[in-house]
């Protein structure tokens, strides 16, 4: 049996047995982590096959390490990650942080990504964002999101029979669009797993980012005690386009919720009626 035949095959097995295949995209090794954690474990939970990819290494993401050592401590990481959510892989490509273009080199790796996973859903950032990384990941995933279903295209892994269903994270930028809130999953029951997931990306929760924010005195050295202020800081507020779909979805118990993660339909890809997807995620 050939290889492409063999693809098929199996993203036909995928389907039949109910199991999705999600790949979720992020710019740095702790990104899918911040935007989709919670909703990953649910899925994972459920049978569900969920991957994380980072584009980039990390390298360059800290106050006093950079290079090679960085890239390895924040693969480690992922590893760790990870495990604490149940996922199948958390992958990281060898581009320099802070250095992301949208170049065809770094589009070839994407589509390889997504074709390999047999992706039925790819989730990523919009492409508009304050971070460069994050804008030309969200542009690369738009770039490949056709191109995955084209043969003569990076023809050394079978192309998709099907192309994947697109979605965005959630973001709070409001140009030139807001985000529109398509799919919302309440994620109180799952919290401390994501939180746990955070916790494991040591370098970026407890001394890059507090460091960014002129916060680092704020981080306790007690293990237990930071992983509390962890997760009292990563708490958001639920921006009312959410509340409002929460209630839509949830209704009365939406009330209760303090914490959701949400997603938009991207114009490119397959694109299913609402109501069909949002029966795709987990309550």
């Amino acid at each position: 049996m050939s290889i492409g035949k063999l693809a098929l095959l199996l993203l036909i097995c995928t389907q039949a047995n109910g199991q999705l295949r999600i790949i979720a995209i992020g710019a740095h090794p702790d990104d899918c982590d911040i935007k989709f954690a919670g909703t990953a474990a649910k899925l994972a939970k459920a049978g569900n096959a969920v991957k994380f990819l980072s584009v980039t290494n990390g390298d360059a993401g800290h106050q006093t390490q950079r290079g090679t050592e960085l890239a390895k401590r924040r693969y480690a990481e992922t590893q760790l990650s990870a495990k604490r959510l149940g996922i199948a892989e958390y992958q990281v490509l060898n581009n320099h942080d802070g250095e992301l273009l949208p170049s065809l080199e770094v589009r070839k790796q994407i589509i390889r990504a997504i074709r390999l996973w047999k992706a039925d859903i790819v989730i990523a950032p919009r492409p508009n964002d304050y971070h460069p990384d994050h804008r030309y990941t969200g542009v690369l995933v738009q770039d490949a999101a056709y191109m995955v279903v084209v043969p003569n295209v990076v023809p050394d892994v079978p192309a998709l029979r099907k192309n994947p269903i697109f979605l965005y994270y959630e973001d709070g930028f409001q140009k030139p669009a807001p985000f529109r809130p398509d799919v919302v999953v309440a994620i109180d029951d799952v919290w401390d797993k994501k939180i746990d997931a955070l916790d494991a990306h040591v370098s970026q929760v407890y001394e890059w980012l507090p460091w960014v924010d002129d916060r680092l005195a704020q981080v306790p050295q007690d293990a237990a005690a930071r992983k509390k202020w962890l997760s009292e800081t990563r708490g958001q507020r639920i921006s009312e386009p959410v509340k409002a779909a929460l209630a839509k979805r949830y209704g009365a118990q939406a009330e209760g919720v303090r914490h959701a993660e949400s997603f938009e339909l991207c114009e490119y890809g397959r694109r299913p009626e609402i109501a069909a997807l949002q029966d795709m995620f987990p309550k």
